[in-house]
């Protein structure tokens, strides 16, 4: 069994959740923006990453989307 890719997958988690958090300690609307980033990053990062994966590519222009909008409307 391959530890490594749910040590990695924690790791990530952490990561994720630690930048969110301070993110939002800049306030409005200032964090969606930075929020809304994030989430366009990793929706294009996990498009990359796919290569032929047609559903991890739909999540990751799903994620991209989302973040296109929270940096825009959703406030």
């Amino acid at each position: 069994m391959n530890l490594l890719r749910p040590i990695l997958g924690m790791l990530g988690l952490a990561i994720g959740f630690g930048l969110y958090a301070a993110a939002n300690r800049y306030g409005e609307p200032t964090a969606s923006l930075l929020i809304g980033l994030m989430f366009v990053l990793l929706g294009i990062l996990a498009f990359w990453y796919a290569q032929g994966e047609r559903w991890i590519q739909v999540l990751g222009g799903v994620l991209a989307l989302y973040g296109l909008l929270r940096m825009t409307v959703l406030n």
